[in-house]
């Protein structure tokens, strides 16, 4: 496989614990140190829940790929709450529909990877990835070279998401479902 040169990528991925350890602390955790600071748009968090996050991918396959994480450093779906459980699928619903309404996704790929062996890449923080995907967004790139192309701006992607989850109230939906 070829590689693109990508040096933005080296010191986030050689100084993250999280990639190298499958049972890395909450201290150590990418996610969990996104969590601890206050600065939301710079680490491209979308939107805080009562039990969870959703936050863009910072290495997407494709534009407007999103992850949805428990707030708790967890590694499995048992060993969540029911309630956050629920939180997570009813955020999953929704970002499938904002990324069909606000960037236009054609289809939407949902998916868990539990454990390295699976393909987690960071198998320690349980998150969901919600990635849109068009016909046609796949080219003989991956396919012969084993290269991805992805050709846009992750914060005019962020701008143009927020105020879609901004504007959902999980609280009041879930009111409505009682």
């Amino acid at each position: 496989m070829k590689r693109l040169y990508t040096p933005w990528r080296s010191s986030y991925a050689s100084n993250v614990q999280s990639f190298k350890d499958p049972h890395a602390t909450s201290d150590q955790c990418v996610f969990c140190c996104q969590l601890r600071t206050a600065n939301d748009e710079k680490n491209h968090i979308l939107r805080r829940y009562k039990h969870s996050y959703l936050v863009m991918n910072k290495f997407p396959y494709n534009a407007g790929h999103l992850l949805i994480l428990p707030l708790e450093h967890v590694q499995s779906l048992d060993q969540l709450s029911p309630e956050a459980r629920a939180e997570i699928m009813e955020l999953t619903s929704a970002a499938v529909n904002v990324l069909q309404n606000a960037i236009n996704a054609q289809g939407v790929n949902v998916g868990i990877n539990l454990g390295r062996a699976a393909g987690a890449g960071i198998p320690s923080h349980l998150h969901v990835h919600v990635l849109p995907r068009w016909q046609g967004d796949t080219n003989f790139l991956p396919a012969i070279a084993h290269v991805k192309t992805i050709s846009f701006d992750l914060d005019e992607i962020y701008h143009k998401l927020k105020p879609f989850f901004d504007s959902f109230n999980l609280e009041e939906k879930n009111a409505t479902n009682t």
